[in-house]
């Protein structure tokens, strides 16, 4: 009970208070939301353009992983010898493990030239250089990289559908759209042609194997995989989604996703409004005279 009362005692001081000061506490919570407006004002804005992409499997294309697969494990030696191995999920593991490499975010960086994009601080536009020639502090490829892995790109996976959510969040709309979509386009083009180099390099060693054997059961082994070769070379040309499928490219975004303008100006209210009350209550209980 004293618990209760002591608490009702302190519910009506700080009640009593704000009836005393209301204009006070009206003014600072007004004040507190014209702060925080002022602060989204100043504060960059940035904005989150995503694009949604799902990795191809081996089988995505005309049951390409399947043949190759039923191949592969009949005859599993012959097969490891030509450097051919049975692709269950490997194509759709190595795509997003690329999507979230290091190699690829730095090579995108380096053919669009962002480092004097991503730290524009630094960068003296007029003279196209850097501020500080020579400073150990300048900009590098690893640095750009570890800024686009923590502030700039996100990646998520929907485990149920599989579905790849790569976000861009920057302070130019137009920017954050295309990154998204170029990067999506670069990793397209890169395992796209590494898998034309191996299926060349597949196809060269098979055409030297078969012309040292007069076997003819090995031949038609051989020239089984050499067919599964082709359709994957012949599959790899033709196919500027090779490794990334696009369901919904990157637009860029209207509005900014940071900072978000009705969140911080009621935050500014809602500290104004307690910072008020609290002062209103201590001034409040120094002009109460002690019992």
């Amino acid at each position: 009970m004293n618990d209760s009362a002591d608490a009702e005692v302190v519910f009506r001081d700080v009640l009593a208070a704000a009836q005393r000061s209301i204009w006070v506490i009206v003014f600072c919570t007004l004040l507190g939301a014209l702060l925080a407006a002022g602060v989204v004002l100043v504060v960059p804005k940035k904005y989150e353009a995503s694009t949604v992409v799902f990795a191809m499997s081996s089988d995505s294309n005309s049951g390409m992983g399947g043949g190759l697969g039923a191949l592969t494990s009949q005859f599993s030696g012959l097969a490891a010898l030509a450097g051919v191995t049975p692709q269950t999920d490997a194509r759709k593991a190595e795509a997003i493990a690329v999507l979230q490499s290091d190699q690829l975010t730095q090579r995108f960086i380096s053919e669009n030239n962002l480092l004097p994009i991503l730290f524009r601080r630094k960068w003296d536009a007029v003279n196209q250089r850097w501020k500080n020639p020579g400073s150990d502090g300048n900009p590098t490829l690893w640095k750009a990289n570890v800024m686009f892995r923590k502030s700039i790109r996100t990646i998520n996976t929907d485990t149920k559908t599989g579905m790849l959510t790569l976000t861009i969040s920057w302070t130019d709309p137009k920017l954050a759209a295309k990154w998204a979509n170029d990067i999506v386009k670069l990793e397209n083009d890169y395992l796209r042609d590494k898998a034309i180099r191996e299926s060349d390099s597949n196809i060269a060693y098979l055409n030297a194997q078969a012309s040292k054997t007069d076997v003819v059961g090995i031949k038609q082994v051989i020239y089984s995989i050499l067919q599964n070769e082709i359709n994957k070379e012949m599959i790899a040309r033709g196919s500027e989604e090779y490794a990334l499928k696009v369901i919904d490219p990157a637009f860029a975004p209207e509005r900014p996703a940071f900072p978000i303008p009705a969140l911080w100006i009621t935050i500014g209210a809602v500290i104004g409004l307690f910072i008020s009350i609290f002062v209103a209550t201590l001034c409040n209980q120094r002009r109460t005279p002690a019992p």
